[in-house]
């Protein structure tokens, strides 16, 4: 008999990536019914999934909610403390967790994303929630600087035949360093993950942040994943640089970022983006996509 009211989606089953999350995925029955149980919880819905986690539609006495259950990978460990840090201040309200089973009860948003709205608006709209989510960071968090030390170390050793022209490694090392070495590198709570899939529409306020990939960093950071995100929309534009450039110079415009340091951590994250794909023997497209994205905002 199922443990559950519903099946798990396919491509929730289907995405198993090791032997850990397999046994994750496996034990995800049992721990949503227990949360429902322990905290009377009504399914209301068909579930829906990301790449990590699994989120059913709840009713509690009061409210429509969702039931987040999510695998607990590094990137995503301080998940809980940054909601409870934010209180529903520019993203998604918290109203229950459980740590140890890295579990949340949500308030419930609509579907709709930014991916419908014109793509520099939507970098606008993602642009005004930074002064809503970028505070002091709690002591807790992993920090960005702690990160990019160590993918720059990755970074400079990639084959120098690697996919990726040697000079923009030797110039994401050097500023790579820089960087991680700047005090202000780390400090200020970011989302991490802050594209436009993860803005929803709210009631309360119109668009909210959801999925944060929380560290102690700097607002800079955000910026690139604004770039690469709708790359088809940059491609079909007939100018890829221009268009590259709208999106960037529109979200430093609204939150009144630093242009050059801004500019700075796009090309160290998006090197760090093309080391991945050579790595992982991706498609090359994604290393042509991050080369393509690092040139347009220096030319």
């Amino acid at each position: 008999m199922s443990l559950l009211p519903f099946d798990l989606p396919p491509a929730f089953l289907a995405a198993a990536r090791s032997p850990e999350w397999a046994a994750w995925v496996d034990g995800v029955p049992r721990t949503v019914r227990d949360l429902l149980d322990e905290w009377d919880l009504v399914v209301d819905g068909e579930p829906m999934h990301g790449w990590t986690s699994l989120v059913v539609p709840v009713r509690t006495d009061e409210r429509a909610a969702v039931l987040k259950v999510a695998w607990p990978y590094e990137e995503c460990q301080h998940e809980i403390l940054a909601l409870q840090h934010w209180h529903g201040r520019g993203a998604v309200r918290l109203l229950r967790a459980d740590p140890r089973r890295n579990a949340m009860l949500l308030e419930r948003l609509s579907t709709r994303d930014l991916t419908q709205m014109d793509v520099v608006e939507a970098c606008e709209v993602i642009a005004g929630l930074y002064a809503r989510l970028h505070v002091p960071a709690p002591p807790q968090m992993l920090t960005l600087s702690s990160y990019i030390r160590r993918y720059t170390d990755d970074l400079e050793r990639l084959p120098k035949d690697a996919a990726i022209p040697r000079r923009i490694v030797d110039q994401a090392v050097r500023v790579g360093r820089e960087l991680s070495d700047d005090p202000a590198s780390d400090g200020t709570l970011i989302h991490g993950d802050l594209h436009f899939e993860n803005v929803l529409a709210g009631e309360r306020e119109p668009w909210l942040a959801i999925d944060p990939q929380p560290v102690s960093g700097d607002p800079h950071y955000e910026v690139a994943m604004l770039l690469f995100n709708r790359w088809d929309e940059i491609v079909a534009s007939g100018d890829v640089r221009e268009a590259v450039r709208r999106r960037f110079h529109a979200a430093v415009d609204v939150a009144g970022l630093d242009e050059d340091r801004a500019r700075d951590w796009v090309v160290v994250r998006e090197a760090h983006n093309a080391m991945w794909a050579i790595e992982d023997g991706d498609d090359p497209d994604r290393v042509t996509t991050a080369i393509t994205i690092i040139k347009a905002v220096q030319d």
